[in-house]
């Protein structure tokens, strides 16, 4: 009897995505809405901080600390999935993370800017922040909803029916 060994060999080489950082997250639609909410939270942010002349200085203030806490959040989310740290943490669970923080940060957000909109009293950076807050509330609904269907959506359970 004559017995044949066969050996293969597998080269695989290495992209960008599979490095240090991933790349292509940024490129994905939950990436390119994260940056979307940082950008309109960041502009939300500065539109109020500059602005001179607040009629409500409570109103503003609370919109200040709701959009740079979020800002902050979402900019650490974002990291995260950048430098692919959710798996090298897994005590936590990202996802559920993320979906209370956007369903949490939706409410927030809209408060905030519903407030704001009504006590700019035609102070036009005012209005502007209001604005971009709306529009960071838009995005973090869309966030909320995609994360939604990742984290509570139907599973196969795989039983025939």
């Amino acid at each position: 009897m004559s017995h044949t060994v066969v050996t293969t060999t597998t080269t695989t080489t290495g992209t960008s995505s599979d490095g240090f950082l991933n790349l292509g997250y940024t490129r994905s639609i939950p990436g390119l809405l994260k940056i979307g909410q940082m950008v309109a939270l960041l502009i939300a942010f500065l539109c109020v901080h500059c602005a001179r002349g607040w009629p409500s200085w409570a109103a503003f203030q609370f919109f200040h600390v709701v959009t740079l806490w979020f800002l902050i959040a979402f900019l650490i989310f974002f990291l995260t999935h950048l430098f692919r740290l959710q798996s090298k943490i897994p005590c936590i669970n990202w996802a559920l993370t993320e979906f209370m923080h956007y369903g949490v940060g939706t409410v927030l957000v809209f408060i905030a800017s519903i407030v704001a909109a009504v006590k700019s009293w035609g102070v036009s950076a005012l209005v502007a922040g209001s604005v971009f807050g709306f529009i960071a509330t838009f995005l973090l609904a869309v966030s909320l909803w995609t994360s939604y269907q990742v984290t509570c959506g139907a599973h196969q359970t795989g039983a025939a029916v």
